[in-house]
C-alpha cells in the first residue's frame, strides 16, 4: 500500500472491487534515438498561419527536453523565432534548405 495514496486517486470516487488498484496515466517518454538514426521531415506550411510561412520539422523521437534543445539550436542559427507544438519544431521563415543543411551538419543524416 506504499503507492495508494489518496491524493493519487481525486478523480476516484468509490470502488466495490476489493481487489481494486487505482492505475495512473503516467506516460513515460520516449528515450533520443542517436542522430544518425532520427528519420526527420522538413516542410515548408503557409496553412492556417495567418499568411505567415514557416519551417516544420517532424519525426523527432525523444524527450521534449531534447527536441526543445533541438528547437533552440535551430532557432539560433537561423536567427529567427519559433517553437515547439505537437512532436514538431516550428522555424518561423522559408527556410527549409538552411535547416536541411544545419541538421546534416550536426549528425542528423536521415533527414529530408
Amino acid at each position: 500500500m506504499a503507492n495508494n495514496d489518496w491524493k493519487d486517486r481525486l478523480g476516484v470516487v468509490f470502488s466495490t472491487n476489493p481487489d481494486y488498484r487505482y492505475e495512473s496515466d503516467d506516460v513515460q517518454e520516449q528515450e533520443t534515438l542517436p542522430k544518425n538514426e532520427q528519420r526527420l521531415r522538413v516542410a515548408i506550411e503557409k496553412n492556417g498561419r495567418g499568411g505567415k510561412v514557416v519551417t516544420i520539422v517532424r519525426g523527432f523521437v525523444g524527450t521534449e527536453e531534447d527536441m526543445k534543445s533541438l528547437s533552440k539550436f535551430l532557432k539560433t542559427k537561423c536567427g529567427v523565432g519559433g517553437s515547439v507544438k505537437d512532436d514538431e519544431i516550428i522555424v518561423q521563415g522559408n527556410l527549409k534548405d538552411k535547416v536541411i543543411a544545419l541538421l546534416k551538419a550536426e549528425g542528423y543524416n536521415n533527414t529530408k
